[in-house]
């Protein structure tokens, strides 16, 4: 799992304990649609910590086409 790496890890441990779990979940989310998108789990960790410190968390439902909805393999892959 992306979020047990060690660069994972050291991206996390620099933000504020409040942020952790928006952190993580966003960490999960990437590297999941990357890996099905392009086939590789590539995930900037700094990247990320940087864009929860500026404030990105999730603000809605996920919509029923996203690829992260429960259940949803109608999407195309590779960027289909």
């Amino acid at each position: 799992m992306p979020t047990d790496s060690p660069k994972s890890k050291e991206a996390e441990a620099k933000l504020p304990e409040e942020l952790r779990a928006a952190y993580r979940q966003m960490v999960q989310h990437y590297e999941f649609l990357t890996h099905v998108r392009y086939g590789r789990g590539y995930v900037a960790y700094e990247v990320l910590a940087e864009m929860v410190l500026a404030g990105w968390r999730p603000s809605g439902e996920v919509h029923p086409s996203s690829l992260l909805a429960v259940g949803n393999t109608t999407q195309g892959t590779h960027g289909d």
